[in-house]
């Protein structure tokens, strides 16, 4: 996964898999999903990502493990 985000056009790009996107879809204003030839989610796109987001240029995750969570970076 890779989440890339462009301040020049203020939108945040999401990556699930390096699949071909054959079709892209507004689910909701702003919000744009890529999909594969399957149907299958490749891609999320969000724009205008500072005015939806409290930072877009910061990134939390975790990953679940077993039962217990890892917090594994900012």
């Amino acid at each position: 996964m890779k989440v890339i985000y462009d301040p020049e056009v203020d939108t945040l790009r999401i990556i699930f898999t390096s699949s071909v996107i054959e079709e892209s879809d507004e689910e909701k204003p702003g919000v744009i999903i890529d999909y594969d030839s399957d149907g299958n989610m490749v891609g999320m796109e969000i724009l205008d990502a500072s005015k939806r987001l409290d930072n877009p240029r910061s990134l939390e995750y975790s990953i679940e493990a077993g039962s217990s969570v890892e917090n594994l970076g900012r």
